[in-house]
């Protein structure tokens, strides 16, 4: 088990034979091609514009292997060494992210760009430990044209994606993302802040002490971060809703929710009892405000209307835990 943790199995990339380097480069190109296809296949329901880019570049990793796979045939034959990236200790991985769903446009864009980066940098090296003239150039007729992919790409973004094309997968993206995390996210944010209001506020209120009113608040906190949490990955698969993942959804609002509650439960951790309750009411308002910002940042929703919901909503609690409290 540790000589497969430390990679003592994996063979130095200094010690393959130059038929063992065209095989691996062979194996990367098609790995790399099937990653391009995941990703097209990724996008093209949301982002058809985008998958053609990807599906051109991986028809580009195509000729790539067929040079490659002509050029073993010619100095050592159809017998193709079984080597992988995982065979070579140093060598770059892919992490699986096409695997998951929804795919990030940005995100996938930017990887594109890192894998090219470091098929670029294989094939130079490659082409320094290769003696025949032949294998040499094309590997480094590959390492120009990995280093040029960018530009490939720029060309094949300019060809599938016109301002309008680009305007509007930028604005589905922006959409995903706000039902992924800015919705679960806000409600998350606007639970713990408003509905701990009250247990927090009675317990100070009621009790005079900081401690006790302390572990109220973090017993709600957590308590509500764990319901709401669950509640949103048990509410809705986001197949149906487009709202994406259930996992990344339930974890932001349980997040959200316990740090809403934490914000003005943590003052409690002062001995003195009024600079607390003067902190937490300082905190309370910030947290309004901010659901308020986000609401407008991210909902278009009116200042007006953000401030008004917020802040009705905030008095409504925060008043039924005082007379709680004082009961």
């Amino acid at each position: 088990m540790f000589s497969r943790f430390f990679g003592a199995n994996r063979r130095p990339f200094s010690s393959l034979s130059e038929q063992e380097v065209l095989a691996l480069a062979i194996s990367s190109e098609e790995d790399d091609a099937r990653i391009y296809r995941a990703y097209a296949d990724g996008l093209r329901d949301e982002f058809p514009h985008s998958a053609s880019i990807f599906d051109e570049m991986a028809e580009e990793e195509d000729g790539h292997r067929a040079a490659l796979i002509a050029l073993h045939q010619q100095r050592f034959g159809d017998r193709i060494p079984l080597i992988r990236r995982e065979h070579v200790s140093g060598y770059y991985n892919r992490k699986p992210d096409w695997l998951v769903r929804p795919l990030g446009l940005e995100k996938v864009r930017a990887q594109a760009e890192t894998m090219e980066e470091q098929a670029h940098r294989f094939y130079v090296e490659a082409a320094k430990r290769t003696q025949d003239a032949g294998t040499r150039k094309l590997l480094g007729d590959l390492a120009a044209a990995e280093k040029g992919h960018e530009s490939l790409a720029h060309r094949l973004t300019e060809k599938h994606l016109g301002p309008d094309e680009r305007a509007e997968e930028d604005d589905t993206a922006h959409k995903q993302f706000v039902l992924t995390y800015v919705q679960p996210g806000l409600a998350g944010l606007m639970d713990g802040s408003v509905s701990t209001l009250a247990p927090i506020f009675a317990a100070a209120f009621a009790t005079g002490d900081t401690w006790q009113t302390f572990l109220v608040g973090l017993a709600a906190s957590i308590g509500a971060g764990i319901s709401m949490g669950f509640t949103e990955v048990a509410s809705d698969d986001g197949v149906i809703s487009g709202r994406g993942s259930p996992i990344k959804r339930g974890v932001t609002t349980g997040l959200m929710t316990t740090l809403g509650g934490l914000g003005h439960a943590l003052p409690y951790l002062i001995p003195h009892f009024w600079t607390a309750t003067v902190i937490a009411f300082i905190i309370v308002f910030l947290e309004l405000w901010a659901i308020a910002w986000v609401q407008k940042r991210y909902m278009d929703t009116p200042w007006s209307r953000a401030i008004f919901q917020v802040v009705l909503g905030g008095a409504l609690v925060f008043g039924a835990g005082m007379l709680i409290g004082n009961a």
